[in-house]
C-alpha cells in the first residue's frame, strides 16, 4: 500500500520551485492575476480516502478540464451519435486553431480542443437548453461540494476576449455542424471553463473516471480514457504519455486531472504554463508520482 502522504509532500517539496519557469496564461486577463506560486496535489483513491499536498483547497479556474465531464455528460446523454460529429485524432496544432476546422470541413479532431469541446457542448444543449445549470450542478454532487462555483470574473473576461472561440462557433455553423445559436454555445461553453474548484475537490469529482462498477461505464469510460491519453494535453500529448502514461486532461488556468483506471484520480495545480499551454510544476508532479506510486 503507497504512503500517499509522504508521496505527496516529496513532490510539493520538490516541484514548487518550477513555477518559476513558466508563465501564467495572459490572454484570458483574470488569469493572468493569479500569482504563479500556487502549488497543489490531491489524490482520490478508489476506496475513498483523500491526500493532500500544497494549497489543495484554493479554488481555482478548471478550464479546458471541464471539458473532459462535458464530454462524459455528452456520451451520457448523446451517445455514440456525438462521434457523427467529432473525431477522436490528436490534432496536433494549437487547442484554438482554425486551421484543420477548415480543411476538414467543420469536423473538430477531438472533442478536448476548444472547436471539439464547442460541438460537444452544443450537443449537450440540443437536450438540455439550461445545461450551463445542470453542469454546476453535476460538478456540485461529483465533487461533493457546494463551495464549486461559476468564477464571475474569469466568465467575464472569457467573454469580453472570447472573439476567437465565437468565430469557430460561427464556422462550425456555416459548416452545419452547430445546431443552437452560436452565441448561446458559446456562453455556456465559457461556463463551463470558469468553473472554480481546489485540487481537492477536482481530484474527487475525477473519481467518476475511474469507477467501473457496470460492463456500460467501464466501455464508456474506456473510450474517454483513450482521448485523454492521445488528446488532453493539447500539441504535448504524445510527451506526456511518454513521460508519465497517465490519461489526463490539462487547462490554462494551471490544473491537470489524471487518472489510474480502477485505482486513484490525481489532480494538480500550478498556474505557470510552459509553451504548449501546460503547468510546468504540475507535469513533473504527475511524472514523479508515476515513477513513485
Amino acid at each position: 500500500m503507497s504512503d500517499w502522504q509522504k508521496i505527496l509532500d516529496t513532490i510539493a517539496e520538490q516541484v514548487r520551485p518550477l513555477s518559476a519557469q513558466g508563465r501564467v496564461a495572459t490572454y484570458i486577463p483574470a488569469l493572468s492575476r493569479v500569482p504563479s506560486d500556487h502549488f497543489a496535489m490531491a489524490v482520490a483513491t478508489k476506496d475513498g480516502e483523500v491526500f493532500t499536498a500544497g494549497d489543495a483547497d484554493v479554488p481555482f479556474s478548471i478550464q479546458s478540464v471541464s471539458k473532459v465531464f462535458n464530454l462524459v455528460f455528452a456520451l451520457d446523454l448523446v451517445g455514440d451519435d456525438l462521434w457523427r460529429r467529432v473525431g477522436r485524432e490528436p490534432s496536433g496544432m494549437g487547442f484554438n486553431s482554425l486551421i484543420l476546422l477548415e480543411v476538414e470541413s467543420g469536423v473538430p479532431r477531438n472533442p478536448l480542443i476548444n472547436a471539439g469541446a464547442i460541438v460537444t457542448t452544443d450537443a449537450i444543449l440540443s437536450h438540455e437548453p439550461n445545461w450551463a445549470e445542470i453542469f454546476l450542478a453535476k460538478m456540485k454532487q461529483l465533487s461533493g461540494s457546494d463551495a464549486v462555483k461559476y468564477d464571475e470574473e474569469v466568465f467575464q473576461s472569457e467573454r469580453e476576449y472570447g472573439d476567437l472561440n465565437r468565430a469557430i462557433a460561427w464556422f462550425l455553423k456555416a459548416k452545419k455542424n452547430l445546431v443552437c445559436d452560436p452565441t448561446a454555445t458559446t456562453e455556456t461553453y465559457f461556463r463551463a471553463c470558469s468553473t472554480a474548484m481546489s485540487a481537492r475537490e477536482l481530484a474527487i469529482a475525477g473519481r467518476c473516471l475511474i469507477d467501473e462498477s457496470e460492463a456500460a461505464d467501464h466501455e464508456r469510460l474506456q473510450r474517454v480514457r483513450a482521448i485523454m491519453r492521445t488528446c488532453g494535453l493539447y500539441d504535448a500529448a504524445g510527451d506526456f504519455a511518454f513521460r508519465v502514461g497517465l490519461p489526463a486532461k490539462s487547462g490554462v488556468g494551471g490544473g491537470i486531472l489524471a487518472t489510474q483506471p480502477g485505482e486513484y484520480s490525481v489532480a494538480v495545480w500550478s498556474p505557470a504554463l510552459d509553451q504548449k499551454g501546460n503547468s510546468v510544476a504540475g507535469v513533473r508532479a504527475l511524472e514523479l508520482l508515476t515513477d513513485m506510486v
